[in-house]
């Protein structure tokens, strides 16, 4: 099955698409709280990665315009935008996939059900970090 062009009728729309990628966070702000180490640097990168799905929601851009408006949000951030363009790269990456893979539409869709998710509870005396529902073929 192949994808839609960008902007066609019935492409995926980024605002829809980051509204979806919020609920990832959960699982990814899941995984962080579980790690040894100190993890305040994955937690400013999922807050900026956050600011920026909830800014595309927010603004709605047309696809065909997306990828200009992540860059302007780079170029917002001026000096030290380092953060915020990996986070924006991310993202678009992740776009990209969107469009290209149903599965992974699909996953997203689905509200991205994870086993690490953060449920609030402890995690268990075994040590199981969960595993994710989709698995894409790179492992990250």
């Amino acid at each position: 099955m192949t994808s839609r062009p960008v902007g066609a009728p019935g492409a995926l729309r980024p605002a829809e698409f980051c509204r979806e990628l919020v609920a990832t966070l959960e699982a990814s702000e899941g995984r962080r709280r579980r790690r040894k180490r100190d993890t305040r640097p994955d937690a400013i990168g999922l807050a900026i990665k956050r600011s920026l799905l909830e800014a595309v929601v927010a603004e709605d851009p047309e696809p065909e315009d997306f990828e200009a408006w992540l860059l302007e949000r780079c170029l917002a951030a001026g000096h030290g935008s380092g953060a915020v363009r990996a986070m924006a790269l991310s993202i678009w990456d992740e776009w990209q996939l969107a469009e290209s893979a149903p599965d992974f539409r699909a996953w997203l869709a689905e509200g991205a059900p994870s086993d690490d998710r953060d449920t609030g509870e402890k995690p268990s005396p075994e040590g199981s970090a969960g595993q994710c529902k989709f698995r894409s073929q790179t492992p990250r």
